[in-house]
């Protein structure tokens, strides 16, 4: 009787064994398998949040089948303590392994909502925005004007304050091409969320911010945001550089900082950036003087604010270095910060017999060889100016 009921106990725990093999199979399989997320969401993390808290809420958004496999998985691989604040994005048919590995990471939120501060040549714009995470795409729900230089900016909207205080949050500071290092400066001011300010005699060099979009911490110092855009602006400038053409009438990188400078502040167009950029190397390998404006306003305005009007006789006559009216070759430094295609464009002109160009009425420029072919794009661009 005994040998039955030991073999009969055998039997049951060799069952048993299986059964829990199949079960723990089973759920390795739900834990690792494609998920059945249909749509991707934002996931937010509050601090202080658990995995049971953040199990039960994705197996409600339907991102999850099996909460308690979730929380065993994150155990079983010890991820639990490793849990991070913030707002995440759950792609369509995330696994239980990849979301637990999203939300244990660390790093920056990577959706959710985000203050973005653009600063444009002439003015600053706040947008609050956030991330649809089924078209990827950013959706604006509220922007303003902050206040410069003792002028009264537009009402900050509610909805600022209130994300602005979430602590999922994510802040983005955002440089236009040809702004001034001023302009960067001042705007800078505005961006709540940093620490510190710029000293009048730590000022960067002229052209030495790189325009571009960064990332920025609730908290951080200004001082380090600025390092940031040199140190983009010198490593851009060194690649462009060694990848230049040969027999350019600029002989180093700063005059093609300067150069670029001045092609950022007379196109905006793309495509037009070569061209022009093919004007102004002609007219210096034909020891021409460049006759640009923004060179002339720069040295009128010194990079601080916005001249808000034509250019005087007097200023066009003036002894100013940058007034390449009266100047031969490049003015002393550049007169904007310049983005990467102004550069390429400085370096890598395209090969025309153009020396001369004026704005066409449709934003872009018409270009010429001769003075006559000048002087009739010039008659069809005042008839325009006259006519709006």
């Amino acid at each position: 009787m005994w040998r039955s009921i030991a073999s009969n106990a055998l039997t049951l725990f060799i069952f048993v064994l299986i059964a829990l093999a199949a079960v723990i199979g089973w759920g390795k399989n739900q834990y690792t398998s494609e998920g059945p997320l249909a749509e991707a969401i934002c996931l937010r993390v509050p601090q202080g949040s658990t995995f049971t808290k953040v199990s039960a809420d994705l197996e409600d958004k339907g991102a999850v089948s099996n909460a308690s496999i979730l929380r065993i998985g994150a155990k079983y691989t010890e991820k639990t303590a490793l849990l991070k604040a913030g707002a995440f994005l759950v792609p369509e048919g995330s696994s239980m392994e990849e979301i637990v590995d999203i939300v244990t990471r660390g790093g920056a939120s990577t959706c959710g909502t985000e203050v973005v501060y653009r600063i444009g040549v002439n003015r600053t714009q706040v947008q609050v925005r956030e991330l649809d995470p089924a078209t990827q795409n950013y959706v604006v729900s509220a922007e303003f004007q902050p206040g410069e230089a003792g002028e009264e900016g537009e009402a900050i909207p509610e909805v600022f304050t209130k994300v602005r205080d979430a602590s999922d949050t994510r802040y983005r500071v955002s440089v236009a091409e040809g702004t001034t290092v001023w302009r960067v400066v001042e705007s800078l001011k505005n961006v709540d969320v940093l620490e510190g300010s710029v000293e009048a005699d730590e000022m960067p060099a002229e052209g030495m911010l790189a325009p571009d979009s960064y990332e920025v911490v609730a908290g951080s110092d200004v001082d380090d945001l600025i390092a940031r855009m040199i140190e983009a602006q010198k490593a851009r400038i060194d690649e462009i550089w060694a990848n230049r053409s040969d027999d350019l009438p600029i002989s180093t990188p700063e005059e093609m900082l300067t150069l670029a400078s001045i092609i950022e502040k007379e196109t905006g167009i793309p495509t037009e950036r070569r061209q022009v950029a093919s004007v102004f190397v002609n007219r210096l390998n034909q020891g021409m003087r460049l006759q640009t404006d923004p060179t002339v306003i720069y040295g009128v305005t010194n990079g601080v604010g916005y001249l808000g009007r034509g250019l005087r006789q007097s200023e066009l006559q003036s002894d100013s270095p940058y007034n390449t009216y009266v100047i031969n070759g490049l003015p002393p430094a550049p007169i904007a910060n310049p983005g990467v295609a102004s550069m390429e464009a400085a370096v890598n002109p395209d090969s025309t017999p153009y020396i001369f160009f004026v704005a066409d009425g449709t934003g872009g420029h018409a270009f010429a060889e001769t003075l006559a072919e000048h002087n009739a794009n010039v008659a069809k661009w005042r008839k325009i100016e006259a006519e709006q």
